[in-house]
């Protein structure tokens, strides 16, 4: 995925060099593919760069849907749409890691008071 910059301290300006026509293919059940075709600056094809697909789905949560994007590198929508589910399965594992990651870090960030404090609330 392409890396963003922080919008807090960047210029929000798109770069019209590389730009692409987003096309969105979708079954309505499992997922989506978009087609990312590179343009020119005047909207014209640029043949000089690739096509990038991508693959969205998601998995229910107790917070919700939560979405599950990846890149799939394919030559063709019929390529993109065979490697999509194993993909798509790839990066649910790799999402469901990352979030029992921060679960244990963050049930291993218990507050421990500070050496001498005898359970006693302190004031700052």
């Amino acid at each position: 995925m392409a890396t963003r910059p922080d919008i807090r301290s960047a210029e929000l300006k798109l770069d019209s060099e590389s730009m692409y026509v987003e096309e969105i293919f979708t079954d309505r059940q499992v997922g989506t593919i978009r087609r990312l075709t590179p343009v020119k600056p005047d909207g014209a094809p640029d043949p000089g760069r690739t096509v990038v697909y991508t693959g969205e789905t998601q998995i229910m949560s107790t917070m919700g849907a939560l979405p599950i994007a990846f890149e799939i590198e394919a030559a063709s929508l019929a390529e993109a749409a065979t490697k999509f589910g194993p993909l798509a399965k790839e990066a649910i594992e790799r999402t469901l890691r990352e979030i029992q990651d921060l679960r244990r870090q963050a049930a291993s960030s218990i507050i421990v008071p500070p050496p001498g404090a005898g359970g006693k609330i302190q004031m700052p």
